[in-house]
Order: structure tokens, then sequence, then C-alpha cells
């Protein structure tokens, strides 16, 4: 589905940049602005912001995985060997 029509931005390209986005930086923030520069594109007109937002927030990627730290590491070992 055509997303961006000023930049021909499809929903395709869109999953795809998060996707690369994702893989390339697990812990990065994805914004509208990020996917455009991942596409080699700029907004123009904007009219197309709500259905390029819905069309993110539609793609699994956009959600930070949850960072572990060594301490969160041994708090999790600490419970799992309390609970035996």
């Amino acid at each position: 589905m055509m997303v961006c029509h000023c930049n021909a931005i499809t929903d395709k390209d869109i999953h795809a940049a998060m996707e690369w986005m994702r893989a390339a930086d697990p812990e990065t923030i994805i914004t509208p602005g990020k996917v455009y520069r991942a596409l080699g594109k700029k907004a123009d007109c904007g009219d197309c912001l709500s259905l390029f937002l819905d069309t993110m927030e539609r793609d699994p990627n956009l959600e930070v995985p949850l960072l572990r730290t060594p301490a969160m590491d041994r708090i999790g070992r600490a419970r799992r060997v309390g609970e035996r």
C-alpha cells in the first residue's frame, strides 16, 4: 500500500527499513525521521504522517527489546535458585 505519495514510500518500504534498523542496532529508538533517512528520503508535505505512524505502530520492530544487565541476570538467577 502506498503510504507517502510524495516520496513513493510503501508500507513494505517502512517495514523493511524498520527491520534493517532493528537488526543494525537492537536498542535504537525508531522514529519516522529515521525511517525516512534509512530510505534516503525526506518528508515533504506531511499529509502522510498519520498513515506513516499507523504503519510503524503495526510493526513489531518498533518496540525496543528489554535491556538486560549483568545485575538483572544475577537477580533472576537468585530468584530461580530460591524458588526450588
